[in-house]
């Protein structure tokens, strides 16, 4: 037997492996792990196996840009390929063409893992859910114009609603084009003024509701600046559009019940109940205010200028005597003050002391105290009680 190389080895394996019609078009069953996605070539590498044994698998970008769902490890597949080996590493795997989701099919494992993303990213939050307008001035409504939803809707608003104006959008709901006609009817509502819109269909089998399934219309749902509701009336499913609008209804019927929450008979109760108060609260108001407007009267009145003026000059009356009074009295006391002065004024006064026989002598004006001061000669003059005359010294002693 000749001696062969590795390469020539593998590459023999290889056309054998090609060759074998077994090994071509082959469907392999069991679960993903180790799975990796390329995200510059797209390429997908996993390994499917099962309790006792692994495969290597390979699935390149073109035909994994065909599939609806992104695999992942855990995943229960029935993978369809060729078996080849992969001549470098000796080693042989699946180059997979097409793969189906084990115990379900490829459009509910695309709509669960669609499901999830969106979920992650907020699309369904509630927080994110803003509650619909009391009383809307103008409903959007996007549907098949000729089908059974769009008079539903129309005559449930009639009924309740008939002063609210409706903008109805003609949509393809179903087929392949629905999710763009869908997303644009949306738009449009908004574009109109529409404070709140009605997106849906009359009901359908789950391929009729594939539209609103649409990643497309969940994000047009989603960032729609006025509420919507989501009438897909299909009361088993919900749809990712039921996820994602603000309120969700199980026909389109209830969704115009839900944006005509308060009908105009309702409305006319409510406003003849208000009118009421509104009048009691008038006539206790008024009579309230009367009451006050006859105690401002009765303080204004005793506070009028003529009776303040009158009171004015009752209290300047009445300073005056007050006045008059305390003066008379500060008179009286100082009078009395002024006479003991006097009359101690005159108890000292020296002319009391000369009345009583005694003199004053002096000598120019001089009050002469001693005779040692006087000289013989000496001019002086004598001051008596009553009178007084001038004298000169002839002698002392």
């Amino acid at each position: 037997m000749p001696v062969v190389t590795v390469t020539q080895l593998n590459k023999y394996l290889g056309s054998v492996f090609r060759g074998d019609r077994n090994l071509q078009g082959i469907m392999i069953k069991g679960e993903i792990s180790n799975f990796v996605c390329h995200y510059k070539s797209g390429h997908m590498y996993f390994t499917i196996k099962d309790s006792e044994s692994a495969l290597k698998a390979v699935m390149f970008s073109q035909e994994a840009s065909r599939l609806k769902f992104l695999p992942e490890d855990g995943m229960s597949i029935i993978a369809s390929g060729n078996i080849v080996v992969y001549e470098r590493d000796g080693v042989y795997q699946i180059n997979v063409r097409d793969i189906i989701p084990d115990g379900k099919g490829k459009e509910t494992a695309a709509l669960e893992q669609l499901k999830r993303k969106l979920a992650k990213e907020g699309i369904f939050d509630t927080a994110h859910k803003r509650p619909l307008p009391y009383m809307p001035k103008k409903i959007g409504v996007v549907t098949s114009l000729s089908g059974a939803a769009v008079r539903d809707i129309i005559n449930v608003l009639s009924r309740r609603w008939p002063i609210g104006e409706i903008y109805a959008v003609n949509a393809i709901v179903q087929g392949q084009s629905a999710p763009d006609s869908i997303c644009s009817g949306i738009i449009s509502a908004e574009s109109a003024g529409c404070d709140i819109i009605i997106v849906g269909r009359g009901g359908g089998s789950s391929e009729d509701l594939s539209a609103f399934n649409s990643e497309k219309v969940a994000y047009a749902v989603y960032n729609c600046k006025v509420p919507v509701i989501s009438a897909v009336g299909h009361e088993t499913d919900i749809s990712i559009t039921d996820l994602a609008a603000d309120m969700r209804a199980p026909t389109p019927s209830a969704a115009a019940e839900l944006a005509a929450a308060v009908s105009v008979d309702i409305l006319i109760d409510k406003i003849a109940v208000a009118e009421k108060r509104m009048k009691n609260a008038v006539d206790t108001f008024i009579s309230g205010t009367e009451e006050k407007i006859s105690s401002v009267s009765t303080r204004l009145s005793a506070r009028s200028p003529e009776n303040q003026l009158k009171l004015t000059e009752e209290r300047l009356e009445n300073l005056i005597k007050r006045y008059k009074f305390t003066f008379s009295a500060y008179l009286e006391r100082n009078e009395s003050k002024v006479n003991e002065k006097i009359r101690t004024l005159e108890s000292l006064s020296p002319l009391n002391v000369l009345s009583r026989g005694y003199s004053l002598v002096y000598r120019g004006k001089e009050l002469v105290s001693k005779a040692d001061t006087l000289e013989k000669g000496d001019i002086i003059s004598i001051r008596f009680g009553e009178g007084g005359i001038d004298a000169e010294i002839k002698d002392k002693w």
